[in-house]
């Protein structure tokens, strides 16, 4: 079994967003996400909504993400990583539509703390700093 540790946050982004690729075709609008614990992705997805409030004078269906768009849009969450600081667990969502054949993203960041985690390394500072006083 692969440890995900061992892969870059990088690497596994692009392995999500391949394997949503088949989703992504069928799509013009919706919200991407990742989850991640540990600096590891664990659940991903899509989010969209399958009926469209469009004038029904509006007979052209469009399809989704052609590969151009997919490349272009993995590209951009792969870079948005960079933006990732100083937490380890969150949520990255990617808010994605096709307007005139171009792709529009924006993407959000919701870092999770845990208060326990916070208090076990006060509690272990506060140790640590009253046994080298004391010496």
């Amino acid at each position: 079994m692969m440890d995900l540790e061992r892969i870059s946050l990088a690497r596994q982004m692009d392995m999500v967003f391949r394997e949503l690729s088949e989703e992504l075709k069928t799509l013009t609008s919706g919200t991407a996400f990742v989850q991640i614990r540990n600096d590891a992705i664990g659940k991903f997805g899509v989010r969209h909504n399958p009926i469209d409030c469009k004038d029904s004078s509006e007979v052209q269906a469009e399809k989704g993400l052609n590969a151009a768009q997919q490349k272009s849009f993995r590209n951009m969450a792969i870079e948005a990583l960079s933006f990732k600081k100083g937490w380890t667990h969150g949520e990255i969502c990617f808010d994605f539509t096709v307007r005139q054949k171009m792709l529009v993203v924006s993407a959000q960041f919701e870092s999770h703390y845990n208060m326990a985690n916070v208090m076990i390394r006060l509690n272990q500072r506060t140790a640590y700093l009253e046994k080298n006083l004391d010496s």
